[in-house]
């Protein structure tokens, strides 16, 4: 079964891009090579989408903040879709990625905005973790190879 490059794109590359990569990586289906990067990388991954990447048996020796800048050189992986999840690079110019990949926003809150107690902070990192998780479901059942960028914007509106 041929395996589907996901880059997951946030401005810092901290918390839910970080998430899709290592949901996408460690999906049931076996279908994804999750990556992930941002516009503005952070200097250190979000200790919370840390725990729940390893959780997810991730190796946290992939777990770091990326700029996009390493995915849009021609020795860079082709990607098959690419997937915003924060408004912010939804918004922003994109390098150009080689091959026409199948883009699309699946946007999620910031959990790392969210304040209060750890448990609420882990709250808000575990509904983004369910949110990416349902729309990879949907993702893997559908005839990858012959999805169209449309398609890829419908899985947006059915979770």
């Amino acid at each position: 079964m041929k395996q589907y490059n996901i880059l997951f794109l946030c401005t810092h590359n901290s918390a839910r891009s970080v998430l899709g990569e290592a949901l996408a990586s460690t999906h049931p289906s076996g279908r994804f090579v999750g990556c992930s990067a941002g516009s503005t990388p952070g200097t250190r991954v979000n200790p919370f989408a840390e725990e729940i990447a390893k959780d997810l048996g991730y190796p946290e020796s992939k777990l770091r903040s990326k700029s996009w800048d390493e995915f849009s050189v021609p020795s860079a992986p082709k990607m098959d879709f690419i997937v915003t999840v924060c408004d912010n690079a939804a918004g922003e110019t994109c390098p150009f990625w080689p091959g026409s990949p199948a883009t699309a926003h699946w946007g999620f809150p910031d959990p790392s905005q969210v304040q209060g107690s750890d448990d609420e902070k882990r709250r808000a990192f575990n509904e983004v973790m369910i949110g990416l998780k349902k729309r990879l479901d949907i993702l893997a059942n559908m005839p990858l190879e012959k999805l169209a960028s449309i398609s890829l914007e419908q899985i947006h509106t059915q979770t």
